[in-house]
């Protein structure tokens, strides 16, 4: 039975049964607090926990699924997977232990008509009902196992939450392996011959902070059967990876990279690694992931680039796991058409990360396998987090690399070693920064924060703080926490207001606003005069910047969407910066903008602009909001309660930020910058409103200034522009000839000299081009020389040439040119013949010289 045909069976199934069935959702879930969708239950995991009452009390699904806290097992094992397919059926306070479990025994039995005899259940040893109802079914209790909380309990997802015990059906492969206690095999006696296909977990208990269970009142099930296992069961094969899921995938891998399975094991767990992480590779692009060093990015990059280094083992010499892409698309797009209309997008992707990570792989690889040959096979942390830091080389790539060759990974102090660079990283953003905040922890007051309506209000002194809290401050910088604030703090990418806070006796310019903990806001800057704690003052932002910022904020939401509508719904927020005098945004994306996409984008902004379209703030609960279709950030942690931001009905995210009230006071929106951050990070700046203005003018200011300096009008300019480069080129030219014609290849040859019977000239240039170099040194060897070597000054560089006569073998002119471009402070390198380096240190040329002789001396 092809898996195909079992994932529709399961869903007709329960559809009879009254459930409703849902498509898959995305790997990528509404969660905050999950990178992924690892199990079925988890578009369904706000109802499980009561947050939201459910449409539908009974459901069914084919969830697509992605872990990788078993990624060093892929591979290896028979099952073990990134990405897989989770059947389900759920039940939200309807139908309860009975129900499921005669209905997942129907399914087994009578549809997909498994022999009983080849089934086992196990079930909670305290959970008497569960094994009430197997034993009426007719299963013989010698076929049910009763074991503990570590094999048959769910336990709630924290300390506290849902929970409850769960049954499971086992298949009897009957692959003969020993059992642990001599006695008949069974799920708990042997490793490797049962096969769990089906999970039936019941939640009915609430666990509280003590561990103690409590009766929940809306009881609820939660299955899941991997489909992956479903089909090697029903088509008679012992490991996934031989079912219709995977063969023609490895078919594919076989023909691309000439390559045989099951001709030997090294070779086939490669193949296997890469018909694995190919499927997820392609689901997660396709659903919005892209290459990058944090997050769900880095998972992905590590998946890609563990499927790249095993290509290599088989032989790889360039990328292509782009090419395999068709055969996952052909085989799952019917089921999921995402990936088929994203396979372009998704192969490109693909081509590009892997072709960066080729360029670094062999030297890694070797470097990997130099340093356990020099240290009796053993990878120190410190050499671990090398590779990781200068190669890119994930740890699970080294996990491999030691496991195939027996070498031992220090994956302990790999982890010290990056805990040290995120203690540098957190020290570089100030723990003197964090010193002066961590004193406001122990204070239990709560800023309001009235800037969304107002740009001034009257409110009072609750702290002043210098070194330490004071009653009083004259005259000083300090900080000042007030019980009402129309201030912003820096959040979010928009940076704080500024302005003043003027008491009776003192006016106080505010430079920066913070939060240093929920509800608390403090304002730091200068005291000109006197303000004490309890005083009445009145706080004023500076409106104009404030003004502008909130200009910036509207146009970065309108830019987000554009983006989004131009390139595709793969783009996604990676940072941003919201100040007065421009915007900058982050976003996710393979490769630079054109000059048409960025006019696009332009326009759709602009347009947007000059709609006029309110500006509506709205609360709301996360999930609604959510559901509605607002954008939110994986890296933001929200509460219960959110504030939504519209712009019309093209935009909608989650912003805690100040916006205008209309899209039309944003002005003219430009954007000045589009530039690459990291791969598959990009980076756009914008002016908005007033600084647009500015900005055309300066433009303008300097096409006067050009005119003016080339004496031509608007219609002349590109033209005597164009007549300017092509006389200088004419120029460089002669000057070129007037060199060549300057230097005497005879005079030169005088002052040849002889080592060793080996009869070479070094000559040291001036700001030589490389062409006339190369055909003097070519001239000089057509002359008799043995050996030349040309140093030529360029500024604060050095450029070495080096050529030998061909028939010479007792030399090599790239080991020579790598010698001499290391006294050079440079590096380079070449062909035994010719070869060419750079050097930063011209000072040294006569040492170099000194080497080049030394090194003729030691020839033999």
């Amino acid at each position: 039975m092809r898996s195909d045909e079992i994932r529709k069976l399961f869903l007709e199934f329960f559809e009879k049964k009254g459930h409703k069935i849902f498509p898959s959702a995305s790997l990528i879930p509404d969660d905050p607090q999950l990178l992924f969708t690892v199990a079925g239950m988890v578009p369904f995991k706000p109802i499980f926990w009561g947050k939201v009452e459910p449409i539908y009390t009974r459901v069914a699904s084919c969830q697509k699924c992605l872990r990788t806290t078993d990624i060093e097992n892929v591979g290896r094992t028979p099952r073990h997977h990134t990405f897989f397919e989770m059947l389900g059926n759920f039940s939200f306070g309807d139908y309860f232990k009975q129900e499921a479990i005669e209905w997942a025994w129907e399914f087994v039995t009578q549809v997909l008509k498994v022999s009983k005899d080849k089934l086992w259940i196990s079930v909670y040893e305290e959970d008497d009902k569960a094994y009430e109802i197997w034993r009426k079914i007719g299963i013989p209790s010698n076929r049910i196992l009763k074991l503990g909380k570590e094999d048959n309990f769910w336990g709630p997802a924290g300390p506290t939450g849902p929970c409850g015990p769960d049954t499971e059906i086992f298949y009897d492969t009957g692959l003969e392996v020993p059992t642990i206690d001599d006695k008949e095999p069974n799920p708990s006696n042997t490793d490797g011959r049962f096969v769990e296909i089906w999970n039936l977990v019941f939640t009915e208990f609430y666990q509280d902070e003590k561990g103690e269970l409590h009766p929940l009142e809306r009881k609820n099930i939660d299955t899941g059967a991997g489909l992956e296992r479903l089909a090697a069961m029903m088509q008679g094969v012992y490991y996934n990876f031989d079912t219709d899921l995977f063969v023609p995938i490895i078919d594919k891998i076989c023909n691309i990279l000439d390559v045989e399975y099951k001709k030997d094991e090294k070779t086939d767990v490669s193949i296997r690694v890469i018909a694995d992480h190919i499927r997820a590779i392609t689901f997660l692009i396709s659903d919005g992931v892209l290459p990058s060093n944090e997050g769900r990015g880095y998972v992905l990059r590590r998946i890609l680039r563990r499927a790249a280094r095993h290509g290599t083992l088989l032989g790889a010499q360039e990328s292509f796991l782009f090419k395999i892409i068709d055969a996952v698309v052909e085989k799952m797009s019917p089921v999921y058409p995402e990936i088929k209309e994203k396979k372009e997008f998704v192969r490109k992707i693909v081509q590009g990360e892997e072709e960066r990570f080729i360029q670094n792989l062999k030297r890694g690889l070797e470097l990997v396998n130099k340093i356990a040959k020099e240290n009796n096979g053993f990878i120190s942390g410190k050499d671990a987090f090398k590779m990781y830091d200068t190669y890119g080389f994930p740890i699970d790539i080294l996990r491999d690399i030691a496991q195939e060759n027996n070498y031992k990974l220090d994956e302990k102090g790999f982890e010290f070693y990056m805990e040290q660079q995120r203690k540098r990283g957190r020290e570089a953003q100030g723990e003197i920064e964090f010193a002066k905040r961590s004193a406001y922890e122990s204070l239990n007051v709560v800023t309001r924060f009235v800037g969304y309506e107002k740009f001034e209000e009257e409110s009072k002194v609750l702290y002043i703080k210098t070194d330490d809290f004071v009653k009083e401050a004259e005259d000083t910088e300090c900080e000042i926490v007030l019980d009402e604030t129309p201030f912003y703090a820096e959040k979010g990418g928009q940076v704080s207001d500024i302005g003043v806070i003027k008491g009776s006796n003192g006016v106080f310019k505010v430079e920066y606003v913070y939060s240093p903990k929920e509800g608390i806001i403090v304002h730091r800057g200068k005291l000109e005069g006197k303000i004490s704690v309890g005083e009445i003052v009145d706080a004023k932002v500076d409106v104009k910047k404030r003004k502008a910022t909130m200009r910036n904020h509207t146009a970065t939401h309108l830019l987000h969407a554009a983006l989004r509508k131009v390139l595709g719904d793969h783009v996604k927020q990676a940072g941003s910066l919201v100040a007065p005098e421009k915007l900058r945004f982050d976003f996710t994306h393979f490769q630079a903008l054109t000059e048409e996409e960025i006019r696009k984008v332009e326009d759709i902004v602009n347009h947007e602009i000059l709609k006029a379209q309110k500006v509506i703030v709205e609360e709301k609960t996360f999930e609604e909001a959510v559901k509605e279709g607002a954008i939110a950030l994986f890296e933001e942690k929200y509460g219960d309660f959110v504030r939504v931001v519209k712009a019309g009905d093209f935009s909608e995210e989650l912003c805690g930020g100040t916006h205008v009230s209309n899209t039309g006071e944003v002005g003219l929106f430009k954007i000045i910058s589009e530039s690459s951050v990291s791969a598959g990070i990009r980076r756009i700046e914008a002016i908005t409103g007033l600084n647009s203005l500015e900005y055309l003018r300066k433009l303008e200011e300097n096409w006067k200034m050009v005119k003016l300096e080339l004496d031509a009008n608007d219609s002349e300019v590109i033209n005597r522009i164009r007549k300017m480069q092509y006389d200088i080129r004419e120029l460089e030219n002669k000057l070129k000839d007037y060199i060549k014609e300057s230097i005497n290849i005879d005079e030169l040859l005088k002052s040849s000299e002889e080592i060793n019977s080996i009869r070479f000239i070094v000559k040291v240039f001036e700001n030589l081009d490389t062409d006339t170099l190369r055909e003097i040194t070519d001239k000089l060897i057509d002359k008799g020389l043995d050996l030349v070597v040309m140093f030529n000054r360029l500024d604060s560089k050095v450029v070495i040439v080096v050529k030998r006569k061909k028939s010479l073998d007792k030399i090599h002119s790239g080991k020579i040119a790598k010698l001499l471009a290391e006294v050079l402070a440079g590096g380079g390198g070449g062909r035994p013949d010719f070869a060419q380096a750079g050097g930063k240190d011209p000072t040294k040329i006569n040492e170099a010289i000194g080497k080049l002789k030394e090194y003729l001396r030691n020839i033999l």
